[in-house]
């Protein structure tokens, strides 16, 4: 990976920390964004892969702001001549149940996680393009995979992110452009007081790191959400239950509900790779139960 070009964004602390160093000890030259305040955490980070010999810059790009988004990525072009890899690792929280969360809070954590992550792609996907390669990589959560109680704009956001992940995977492949999604589970300043000390030591980010340097690698996978915690790796996937074909006559509520064990039964589940092929199937099945239905 070394004299490869990375962005990083929220990575003044925390997992984006934890990845900006992670890549700069391979070689790659890192732009370290974070919104924080005065720009000291950025900068902070910038230092320490200096130190260590590495190249990195610092930017405040807010990734709400489509036009700081492309100046962040214009100048990531113009000093080092390309963008490989694209983490999209900024995020917030407004924690509260969905009956007292306000709608401002709900919109702001949506506008950073998943349209932040949209404008930063969007900036650099026709450089990758351009050079026939590139990497991004989405943070997404067991939030938004599973549920979590008083998360609802957090958990919306965050499935969103792997519905974007799916699409992206699918039209990149052709252009050399791989995507993947991290589902971390850290102990970070977003996580304070919601993790015990205990288990905050062995959730630390950079127990989760390698997963994200793996899923922007050469080696990469596509269209994959790994789940990473405490040095534990796990890919997640969405899974569909054997369908069943239900004749004209038993398309009711009822017969659902009378067949719902079946319906619902997971225990010789299916992938699918894109939309279109669960109508293929789906039309299939239909064909060949009718053609064997007696007239």
């Amino acid at each position: 990976m070394a004299g490869q070009v990375a962005i990083v964004t929220g990575a003044g602390g925390g997992l984006g920390r934890a990845h900006a160093l992670a890549l700069a000890e391979r070689g790659v030259k890192v732009v370290v964004n974070d919104v924080d305040g005065d720009g000291s955490g950025a900068a902070a980070v910038v230092a320490e892969i200096v130190g260590s010999g590495g190249e990195a810059v610092a930017c405040e790009a807010d990734i709400t702001d489509v036009a700081a988004v492309q100046e962040m990525v214009d100048g990531a072009v113009e000093r080092w001549g390309r963008v490989d890899i694209l983490i999209n690792n900024a995020g917030i929280l407004r924690d509260k149940s969905f009956a007292k969360m306000d709608l401002a809070d709900f919109r702001k954590v949506v506008d950073v996680h998943l349209m932040g992550s949209v404008n930063c792609t969007k900036a650099v996907w026709p450089h990758m393009v351009a050079q026939g390669y590139g990497r991004i990589l989405m943070t997404t959560s067991a939030s938004g995979i599973y549920g979590n109680f008083g998360q609802a704009n957090y958990g919306a956001a965050k499935s969103a992110l792997v519905g974007l992940t799916n699409v992206l995977a699918i039209e990149g492949e052709r252009k050399g452009i791989r995507v993947n999604a991290l589902a971390p589970t850290a102990a970070t300043r977003m996580t304070d007081g919601l993790i015990s000390d205990e288990d905050a030591a062995k959730l630390g980010p950079e127990t989760i790191a390698p997963g994200a340097v793996f899923l922007v690698s050469e080696q990469a996978p596509n269209g994959v959400v790994l789940g990473a915690g405490a040095g534990v790796f796990a890919v997640s996937r969405m899974l569909e239950a054997s369908p069943v074909f239900l004749p004209e006559a038993e398309r009711t509520a009822e017969h659902i509900a009378a067949r719902w064990d079946e319906i619902s039964d997971v225990s010789d589940p299916h992938t699918l790779g894109s939309a279109f092929d669960q109508t293929n199937l789906y039309v299939e099945l239909a064909e060949r139960a009718s053609a064997e239905i007696p007239a």
